[in-house]
C-alpha cells in the first residue's frame, strides 16, 4: 500500500510587530501609512490598532518624528509649502499639525523657490512673459505659491 506523502508544515506567519518594525526600519512612517501597510497585509482591525499603540507608547512610531523628516527631505528636494502641506495631508497628518509645523519651519520660501528657479532654467531671469509664465507654473507644481513665483521672477539677477 503506497504511503501518503507528509504535507509539509505552513510556514509560520512573522507577528504583526516584526512586520511593523520591519517596515519602520526601511524609513519612517506615519500612523496612517503603517496601518495601511498592516492591514494589506491581513492583519484585522483591532490587532493593527494594539500594535500601533504599543509602537507609539515605546517610542517606535511617531507622528511628529515623521513629519519633522519628511519635511525636511523634501523641503531639501526642493518642494514647497503647498507640495509639503498636501503631500503631508494626503498620509494622514491632521492640517493642524501641518500647519504648525510649516510655521514654525525658518524657510526663507522665496530663497528655496528661486534656488529650484535656477538649478532649472539657470540664472537669467526670463524677460519674456510666456517664459515667466512657464517658470511661474514650473514653481507652482513644486509647490511654491503664486506670490513666491513672482517674487523669484521679479528679482533682478545678480551679475
Amino acid at each position: 500500500m503506497p504511503v501518503a506523502p507528509e504535507a509539509a508544515p505552513a510556514p509560520r506567519r512573522p507577528s504583526i510587530r516584526k512586520i511593523a518594525l520591519d517596515i519602520l526600519a526601511r524609513r519612517e512612517h506615519s500612523v496612517a501609512e503603517l496601518r495601511e501597510k498592516l492591514s494589506s497585509r491581513g492583519f484585522g482591525p483591532e490587532e493593527i490598532e494594539t500594535t500601533l499603540g504599543a509602537l507609539m507608547d515605546d517610542g517606535l512610531l511617531s507622528e511628529d518624528r515623521f513629519v519633522e523628516n519628511f519635511v525636511g527631505s523634501y523641503t531639501r528636494r526642493g518642494h514647497g509649502p503647498v507640495w509639503l502641506r498636501a503631500e503631508l495631508e494626503r498620509r494622514g497628518i491632521a492640517g493642524s499639525q501641518v500647519t504648525e509645523t510649516l510655521a514654525n519651519l525658518d524657510v526663507d520660501w522665496v530663497a528655496a523657490a528661486e534656488t529650484v528657479r535656477r538649478k532649472r532654467f539657470g540664472a537669467k531671469v526670463p524677460a519674456d512673459f510666456k517664459e515667466q509664465a512657464r517658470q511661474a507654473r514650473f514653481l507652482q507644481y513644486r509647490g511654491f505659491t503664486a506670490e513666491q513665483a513672482r517674487a523669484v521672477l521679479r528679482k533682478v539677477p545678480d551679475t
